[in-house]
């Protein structure tokens, strides 16, 4: 890949006790399924985020496997209970081991 994969998310930065709020998250990732071939013939190898995990103060709050029928750029979104204030760390892993990850806080209001 030529450029490092971009983790992007948006979390709200705070809100109420028994708030349900919705976090978005993004990876720039060309997730390469190694089924397409490249300018020469041959398979471009297999290159995709495999697994997404979303922590909220340590503790799994959502993940998702991943599959090469995955398109560029994921893309997911999903909800949260709120019950306390802390800090959200999203990752996100790829096939040759790395990790990539964004962290952001949230206060409570009032």
């Amino acid at each position: 890949m030529s450029k490092a994969p971009k983790p992007r998310v948006k979390a709200p930065k705070s809100a109420s006790k028994g708030d349900v709020v919705t976090i978005k998250t993004t990876i720039s990732h060309r997730m390469e399924s190694g089924m397409r071939k490249g300018k020469d013939g041959k398979l471009i190898p297999r290159q995709i985020i495999n697994k997404f995990e979303a922590l909220f103060n340590g503790k799994q709050i959502m993940s998702a496997n991943m599959f090469p029928s995955i398109s560029a750029n994921p893309y997911l979104d999903f909800d949260m209970l709120v019950e306390e204030a802390g800090e959200f760390e999203f990752k996100w892993y790829d096939d040759n081991g790395e990790v990539y990850s964004k962290k952001a806080k949230m206060k409570l209001k009032g």
